[in-house]
């Protein structure tokens, strides 16, 4: 991970801050509460925290409020709990439903001076008005009302004597701009819906063009940054600013500048909200926080750091285009960390049962093991070594294929941190499976070699009789090819085996009084969290990443 004392990683925003030489930068981070934050979020979360906190700045969570039908205090909740989790303190916490009435006030204002009208066509002809990418727009034939026409009728859509889809509020620009943005967006609609802060007071609300410039200058916000999804809406929200300013002197407003970077595509993944919704509702997953979900909530479940989040956004950097980040660089950094500060347990996740033949059924030992062999700080735990123990079904083979180092009939193998084992004899069950392993230990080999011979093999283990059942929840990707929204329907895409169940793992009793969220390595297995589900009767593990990529 990087230091306190690792140097910020050079960027264009930075550049354009330090030419700029303003004294204290001023941002926000505004989302919309339909849905929950995802890994683009965090990194525009990281961003916008970061830049402001370098310029001796501060910077403002703002809810975007202004479509009630789709929002919820849940939505709400997850986004404060979130930001708060990934480590970032907001000066203030704002509502755009705070600036309903001074956006109100500037739209009656626009109108007044003719930069605003009330258009009565149906949203189908607004379309075909619209115009294309090739064919300019045309004007509404109602473009040319009155102010005092458009005022009044305005005043009547606010007091909800017009029903939904009746009457827009829209910008008098330019038709036939180039920029789509730019001919007559709409500004205001007609939504009779209880909203959660404003009650039923406003049968009319901002649209996000409109709210989201205004809202920046009342706040006074220095820098708004944006994906670049936002760079072709730049001109109305400076064109916005500006009429305001002109039009208007009640309304106190900034001069917050909007530039754009490039937003955060990962493989394997879609960070789009209403397709993440889609995958809620439709049931392809198990939730918002589901450990295969994108979210910041699935990632915290799955049992990825605050930390390595920053980190992986602090790596891939801030750049003016779009790329597609390899999902192995995120892997990266969670296992790096994880490497270095995770205690070590065992866990046996396809239980085979060893009974040592030479060792008495009374008897345990008590070893003591080392929980991390890089970090003595760790200390150490107790392991009980009894005559019945369990090894993976994958660590043994009757026939081994070539460069097999594990146990066969008649080899010899170490379990970690104890002693040599031979197996002697193979039992199976009716139908010729093998389900029992009985074997000897050389008892002169607890922390020595072998003497005379050469053993290879060293395998993990867990005691019989003081292991815990557990359920282990092993993760692939939850798309199965790199770029999901190349299907004609992403949908198609899903991977059906992105989640495997181990009912019948056993784990250390250590592991398994562990608290929710504390991350584990299993020794040649992966690391692991421990998830919300678990209980000290049934603990449940997620697979948080592999010890290695071998995915990529």
């Amino acid at each position: 991970m990087a230091s306190e004392s690792d140097p910020a990683p050079s960027n264009f925003i930075r550049s354009m801050i330090e030419k700029q030489a303003v004294d204290t930068v001023a941002t926000r981070f505004p989302p919309e509460p339909n849905g929950y934050l995802h890994l683009g979020h965090a990194k525009s979360i990281c961003l916008n925290f970061g830049i402001a906190e370098e310029y001796n700045g501060w910077t403002n969570l703002r809810f975007d409020d202004t479509n009630p039908d789709k929002e919820s205090e849940e939505y709400m909740s997850a986004i404060k709990r979130d930001v708060e989790w990934l480590g970032f303190k907001w000066k203030s916490l704002c509502y755009a439903s705070d600036y309903f009435d001074q956006l109100y006030e500037c739209a009656e204002a626009l109108i007044k001076s003719g930069d605003a009208y009330v258009d009565s066509l149906s949203a189908e002809e607004i379309r075909e008005y619209r115009g294309s990418l090739t064919q300019p727009g045309k004007e509404s034939p109602h473009r040319n009302r009155s102010p005092e026409q458009n005022l009044e009728l305005f005043r009547e859509m606010r007091d909800g004597k017009h029903s939904e889809g009746d009457h827009i509020l829209r910008l008098k620009i330019d038709m036939a701009s180039s920029n789509i943005n730019l001919r007559d967006p709409a500004i205001y609609r007609i939504k009779k819906t209880h909203h959660y802060r404003t009650a039923d007071k406003w049968n009319v609300y901002p649209l996000y063009d409109y709210t989201h410039c205004l809202s920046d200058a009342i706040e006074n916000i220095t820098h708004s940054l944006c994906t670049l999804e936002f760079e072709d809406h730049r001109p109305l929200y400076n064109w916005i600013l500006e009429k305001a300013r002109a039009s208007t002197a009640n309304v106190e407003l900034g001069h917050p500048v909007q530039t754009e970077f490039g937003p955060l595509n990962l493989e394997y993944t879609v960070l789009s909200k209403r397709k993440l919704i889609e995958l809620v509702q439709q049931g392809h997953v198990r939730g918002w926080d589901d450990p295969r979900m994108p979210t910041i909530s699935g990632l915290r479940r799955r049992g990825y750091t605050a930390a390595s989040i920053q980190e992986f956004c602090r790596r891939i950097g801030v750049t003016k285009s779009s790329a597609v980040i390899e999902m192995s660089a995120m892997e990266t950094v969670i296992r790096d960390e994880l490497n270095a500060t995770a205690e070590r347990r065992m866990a046996v996740l396809e239980p085979l049962k060893v009974i040592i033949t030479s060792w008495a059924a009374d008897e345990s030992k008590t070893l003591e093991v080392s929980n991390h062999p890089n970090d003595p700080d760790l200390g150490t735990r107790q392991l009980p070594f009894t005559r019945e123990v369990y090894i993976e079904q994958s660590d043994f083979e009757e026939v081994p294929p070539p460069k097999f180092k594990r146990l066969i009939p008649g080899g010899e193998v170490r379990l970690r941190s104890s002693y040599v084992i031979r197996c002697d004899d193979v039992i199976k069950d009716a139908n010729g499976r093998v389900v029992e392993l009985h074997c000897t230990h050389d008892p002169d080999t607890l922390g020595k070699k072998p003497e005379g011979r050469k053993v290879k093999g060293v395998i993990h283990w867990v005691s019989a009789a003081n292991s815990v059942a557990a359920e282990v929840r092993i993760y692939d990707h939850l798309f199965n090819r790199p770029d999901p929204l190349a299907e004609e329907d992403y949908i198609n895409a899903i991977n059906p085996d992105s989640l495997l169940v181990l009912e019948n793992a056993q784990v250390e009793a250590s592991a398994a009084q562990a608290e929710i969220g504390s991350r584990f390595q299993f020794e040649r297995q992966g690391y692991f969290s421990v998830d919300n589900d678990s209980t000290p009767e049934r603990p449940v593990f997620n697979q948080v990443v592999g010890l290695r990529d071998t995915k990529n």
